[in-house]
Parts: C-alpha cells; sequence; structure tokens
C-alpha cells in the first residue's frame, strides 16, 4: 500500500537561481498532482483539498515564486513567463509524466498556458476562475498606449519601492483583515490560512508573507487571440470552476468554455472568488468525479 502523509513534507527545488518552496503530501506511486494557488495567497490554502485527494494521488502544491515560503525576485519583477518556468522546472525536476492540475485564480492562469505549450504533460485541467484578467481591468490596460502601460508600471514600482509591508500587531489583527478579504470563509478556515500566510519580523509584529511587488500589473503580456491559441493547443478534458458572487465572468456565459476542445462549466451559488474554500462540499464532489 502506497504511503501518505497526515501532514505535508516540505521541500525546495531551483528555478533561475531561486530558492523554491513546495509542500509534498506523500503516496508518491499515485499519479501526480499540482495545485497551484492564486496572487497573494499560499500553497497551505490547498491543506483541505490536499487531505481528501492524497490517498489516490501524489499531491504537491507549490508556493509560487513571491509567495508562502518561496523566496522574493531580487528584482521585483513577476512576470508570467518566469512563473511558467518556474511550474515547467518543478515538473522537470520532480520527473513527473502527465500530471493533474488544479489552479486558482492567477495559477490558473498559469496552468493553462502551460498546458497549451505542453498538452502532452497534463492529463486533466481544473481552472478555478484563472483565465484572465476582470473584463474591466483587460479593457482599461486595452485603451493605454504602450508608452502609458510601461510609464504607469514604472511608477507603480517605484511606489511599492517605498511602501512597506503592513504590519499587524497580533495574529488577531491579520486574522480579521483575512475574514474582510473573504467574508464566506469559516473561523477555521480564516485562522488557517492566516497563520499560515503570516511572517513574523523582528520587533515581534506579523505581516504576509508574498512581496508587495506581485501587486504590480506587468506593462506586457501575450495577447487575447495568443491566449486563446494556447487554450487551443489543450488537448486534456478541462474543468471551469466559478463563484456565481465573485467579481470573475462565468465561462459559460462569456463563451470562454467554447474555446477549448473539451471543457465544462460549473458555477457554485453562494461562492465568491474562492470557491473551493466557499463551498467546499460541492467543489471536493465536482473535482473528484472528474478527475
Amino acid at each position: 500500500m502506497s504511503e501518505f502523509n497526515a501532514q505535508p513534507t516540505s521541500h525546495i527545488f531551483i528555478s533561475q537561481r531561486l530558492r523554491l518552496h513546495y509542500l509534498d503530501w506523500g503516496n508518491e506511486q499515485a499519479p501526480p498532482l499540482l495545485l497551484l494557488h492564486g496572487g497573494r495567497d499560499h500553497a497551505h490554502s490547498w491543506d483541505w483539498v490536499a487531505r481528501e485527494l492524497q490517498r489516490d494521488w501524489h499531491v504537491i502544491a507549490p508556493d509560487l515564486r513571491g509567495h508562502g515560503d518561496s523566496v522574493w525576485s531580487p528584482d521585483g519583477a513577476y512576470f508570467m513567463p518566469y512563473f511558467i518556468y518556474d511550474l515547467a522546472q518543478l515538473i522537470h525536476q520532480q520527473g513527473l509524466e502527465k500530471v493533474s492540475i488544479v489552479a486558482h485564480s492567477y495559477g490558473g492562469n498559469l496552468a493553462t498556458r502551460y498546458t497549451g505549450m505542453y498538452p502532452e504533460n497534463v492529463r486533466r485541467l481544473v481552472v478555478i476562475e484563472g483565465l484572465g484578467a476582470p473584463p474591466s481591468l483587460a479593457a482599461k490596460m486595452a485603451r493605454k498606449t504602450v508608452d502609458e502601460r510601461f510609464r504607469d508600471w514604472i511608477d507603480e514600482q517605484r511606489g511599492f519601492s517605498t511602501r512597506p509591508s503592513r504590519r499587524y500587531k497580533t495574529i488577531e489583527e491579520a486574522l480579521e483583515r483575512m475574514r474582510v478579504e473573504n467574508t464566506h470563509l469559516s473561523e477555521e478556515q480564516a485562522r488557517h490560512l492566516t497563520v499560515h500566510g503570516v511572517s513574523r519580523n523582528e520587533d515581534g509584529s506579523y505581516s504576509w508573507k508574498f512581496d508587495n511587488y506581485v501587486r504590480a500589473m506587468p506593462p506586457q503580456d501575450i495577447s487575447a487571440e495568443e491566449r486563446h491559441r494556447l487554450w487551443d493547443n489543450i488537448t486534456c478534458p478541462v474543468l471551469l470552476l466559478h463563484g456565481a458572487n465573485s467579481w470573475a465572468v462565468n465561462p459559460a456565459e462569456s463563451g470562454d468554455v467554447d474555446r477549448f476542445r473539451n471543457a465544462k462549466a460549473v458555477s457554485f451559488e453562494n461562492a465568491g472568488h474562492w470557491p473551493h474554500h466557499d463551498q467546499f462540499d460541492l467543489f471536493m464532489r465536482e473535482i473528484r468525479a472528474f478527475l
């Protein structure tokens, strides 16, 4: 019988000279399953999901660069190609073949691009509200000229260089911020995400682990047509999940589900941007059946 862990073990891999962290839930003889978190989140956000799936899968949950227990990029630049390279390195270095991926938000955007580049490497793909920026933000960026985008990015980077990480006197203060960010969370969920999402400063206060620079909007990206071309390259089955109370567009209503060769869209009532937290039981039922 394959072994699995009651708690994950922490590991480091190297990508572009950066020491990046991931959680491994054991059961290495089982098929590999990667769990990719979103922006300003961390690998422990998946702990509930990982515990449910670890008997059947070799679950690995990385901290993206600049997040969780992975190091911050020294140049403060967090561009999508770097994240894609990190994911490719993790899969390559671990010798993983035919991975399945469950990915949220920015992690979903990352996962669809990787899968479009390496369709032969991915068995099944679950994307939770991760098909791109909100339409309002995408439209705002499209209205800017190239010089405006770069000037705005430079100004934003300069601003972050003088903006210290917010400090909380106690865990309880940080916990209250977590509750405000997602009002659907239970007390247990909010506390777990907070405890694993902060580090303690030298003066005894607490700050979120993610690098402030990850907030910056990159000045350049692939076009919508190129992004759709990558989606069209995806050959594996795709499950697109959406929270009915979220800011994100429902892929069934936007038509994005039809841009994939083999995709299904599901929307969860009474769920926001984190349906894997907000409607956990329904979420697990959907992905178990799909995977």
